[in-house]
Formats: C-alpha cells, sequence, structure tokens
C-alpha cells in the first residue's frame, strides 16, 4: 500500500503534465515515465546526531516567531448578504479568548505531505527551493489549525518522492524508508525537548500520514509516550477499521471530547469516483498482515468528531478557501456539508470551489483539512481539555 497509494494522486498531476489525450488508455505508464526516477537509489547518509538541534531543519519550532507558517491566523470571510462579519465565529485563540486560556499546554508534532515531485532522486534534498516552497504552504495550511497549542514542531525531512510510491521496484520501498528515518529523528528530538508530562499531538497528511502511522505502530504504542497522546489525525491515508487499527495502539475517536484515539478522514465531492483509490486499498496488506479487501475505511466526520456521522454544512465552523496560488486564504463558515459513506470516505456534497488542485474523481486530497479548518481548530481544543479531565 505505502508504495501504491498515491498512484491516484500521482495520475492526477501527470494529467496536469501531460494532457488528456491517451491518458485512459496510457495513464499508468504515462504516471511511471513522469514521476518515477530512473536513476539507482542512493542511500541516504545518515543525519549527524543531534542534526534535528539546528533551526534550520524545521519549518516550524518554538522561537521562529511571525515568520512561523504554523502560526498563521486567517481572518473570516465578509458576509456576503447583509455586511456583516463572522466574528461571532471567532477560532480558538490562546492569547485572548476565555475558552483557550483553560487549554493546558501541549505540543503537535505535524509531518507535511509530499510536495517533490522531481525524478533527479528518489529523496528531496534538504534545500529542495520548489519542494520546500510547497512544504511551507502545506505546513501554511494544514499545520495551522492547530496554533492553540504551546509548541508546534513541524520537520524538514527527506521525503520520498512521488514517484516512489507508484513502483514495486525496491527503491521505492527505499526512498520511503530513507524518509521514514529522518522522521524518526525529528520524533525523537521533539519528545527530547519537551518537559516528560507534556500532552502531544501527532498530525499528518497523505505521505505524512503514512510516517505517523508507522510512528504510532512502532514508537508510540505500549510505551510512556501513549498516555501523553491527546489525539492522532491521521488525515488522507486508509486506515482499515479491521486489518489496521489495533496495531496502532489507540481507538479510533468516536466521541467529540475523547483524547487518546485516532482521527482520519479522505475528502470526495458528489459525485464521487474513488475506484482507482479503493482498487488499490482492497489490493493493499494491512498492518496484521492480511490483505485489506473491502474493509471499511476509518471515517472521522471532522464536522462532530466522531466516526461513521453525517453533519449538514451549518455545522462548518470555516472552510480556509484559498487564493488562486494557495498562498493566502480565508474562512467561509457554512460552506461544506460532511457524510461518512458506508465504505469509509468523507463526502462533502456538491464540488466547492477551492481552487485548481482538485483531483479527477472529485477528489478533494489536497483539501482534506483546510475544507474543516475551524472545526479541526476547535476539535484540539475539546480534546485537549478531554485529556486534562481525564488527569
Amino acid at each position: 500500500m505505502a508504495k501504491k497509494f498515491l498512484y491516484f494522486i500521482a495520475f492526477c498531476i501527470v494529467a496536469a503534465l501531460v494532457g488528456r489525450i491517451g491518458w485512459e488508455m496510457f495513464k499508468g505508464d504515462l504516471a511511471a515515465f513522469a514521476l518515477v526516477p530512473d536513476t539507482e537509489f542512493v542511500e541516504q547518509e545518515a543525519l549527524a546526531d543531534n542534526a534535528y538541534e539546528d533551526p534550520a531543519l524545521w519549518y516550524s519550532r518554538p522561537g521562529i516567531g511571525v515568520t512561523d507558517p504554523a502560526r498563521w491566523q486567517p481572518a473570516y470571510a465578509q458576509a456576503s448578504n447583509e455586511g456583516e462579519t463572522t466574528a461571532g465565529r471567532a477560532p480558538v485563540q490562546r492569547s485572548d479568548d476565555a475558552t483557550a486560556s483553560d487549554l493546558p499546554d501541549f505540543a503537535v508534532f505535524f509531518i507535511h505531505p509530499t510536495s517533490y515531485l522531481e525524478r533527479a532522486n528518489w529523496n528531496a534534498p534538504i534545500g529542495s527551493e520548489e519542494a520546500e516552497r510547497v512544504a511551507r504552504l502545506y505546513v501554511r495550511g494544514m499545520a495551522s489549525p492547530f496554533n492553540a497549542a504551546s509548541e508546534i514542531w513541524a520537520p524538514r525531512y527527506r521525503q520520498a518522492t512521488m514517484g516512489a510510491f507508484l513502483t514495486d521496484a525496491p527503491e521505492g520501498q527505499q526512498a520511503i524508508d530513507a524518509a521514514y528515518a529522518d522522521v524518526l529523528e525529528a520524533y525523537r528530538y521533539f519528545l527530547s525537548s519537551l518537559d516528560e508530562d507534556t500532552p502531544i499531538a501527532l498530525v499528518g497528511h497523505s505521505q505524512g500520514s503514512l510516517h505517523l502511522l508507522r510512528l504510532l505502530r512502532e514508537e508510540v504504542s505500549g510505551s510512556e509516550i501513549a498516555p501523553r497522546v491527546i489525539a492522532a489525525y491521521a488525515v488522507g491515508w486508509p486506515i482499515s477499521i479491521k486489518h489496521d487499527l489495533l496495531a496502532l495502539g489507540m481507538p479510533a475517536c468516536t466521541a467529540a471530547e475523547q483524547a487518546g484515539c485516532v482521527l482520519s478522514w479522505s475528502s470526495f465531492a458528489e459525485p464521487a469516483d474513488p475506484s482507482d483509490v479503493m482498487e488499490t486499498y482492497a489490493k493493499s496488506t494491512g498492518f496484521d498482515g492480511t490483505l485489506r479487501g473491502d474493509s471499511k475505511i476509518l471515517c472521522t466526520n471532522p464536522l462532530t468528531g466522531t466516526i461513521g456521522a453525517e453533519a449538514a454544512m451549518e455545522a462548518n465552523l470555516g472552510t480556509l478557501v484559498p487564493n488562486t496560488d494557495i498562498s493566502d486564504g480565508e474562512l467561509v463558515p457554512g460552506a461544506v456539508p460532511a457524510r461518512c459513506d458506508e465504505r469509509g470516505l468523507l463526502l462533502i456534497g456538491d464540488p466547492p470551489e477551492m481552487g485548481p488542485y482538485v483531483l479527477p474523481g472529485n477528489n478533494y486530497h489536497v483539501y482534506d483539512i483546510p475544507l474543516f479548518w475551524a472545526n479541526t481548530q476547535a476539535d484540539i481544543a475539546r480534546r485537549a481539555l478531554a485529556w486534562q479531565a481525564a488527569r
């Protein structure tokens, strides 16, 4: 699964590069041709001991200041009809909100999704200008809902290129493993920098969620860290309830005020065509060593904080609608509904206008978190308070 789940997403990127002519006939070959490196895998040199002490290896961490992308707070849009602002829906803010003042100090570890598409390397070099520009935008749009945290840490890492997910060649898995090695080092430094009783939230999207799920299985489950986890947000990567969840060492979030649990969703507008995603998922091997098949995917409804739920658009506190180059955006309340379908996909009704990065099949993968920006911010605040109350 780690090698192929992003196949569908890569198809879409290649479509933009090569056009639609012959796409349906040759899409697999085109994706591989455009994105799978044709070079030998180069073993990544291990990072120096305590490499992540260097602030330059972090997009976000304490001390960066006003340039920290995860500390961005988007404004609410003006109401379109009556000329009133939506200030009454202002999200939780640690600095000036009475609810935020009740929050415990907590730290967030955020793993960004794939931003490196080149074929020159199996892993993105640290300092790859375009990949890091895009990664910073991802941190700004996806880590910022957690900005009520006392600390947010988002590492640079030598991510696997998109093509690593499109091949059965051993180089693909080697690249993914190399990326995880960096994430693991960053995570361990993150923990070492905290007070030993500080609660944490773990967040990832897409490739970032793949690495997060491995962290949960290999580092968190059964460890002394596990009781400190407020929640794990593994968004944009399918988790089989039957074949994966038990291995993560914590349950799915079944209540809005539950701590120590896992949330995950994958967003599609209607009519949805997730056939490529579901086919790849069915053929993949679960964490229990058996095929995932038609097993149900974990679907957290971010509007309710529960699994398998449905909520009208009025429950959406604010969708982060980006500008044309996704460098900025504004929060629009009541823009998008959400319901979990029988497969475990999150359906969001008619396609909302979010910009040019919607994928074929009405796949809103790139916007999984921005669609529910304000609700995600409220969700982590509730779970932080629940964690505090339980202890």
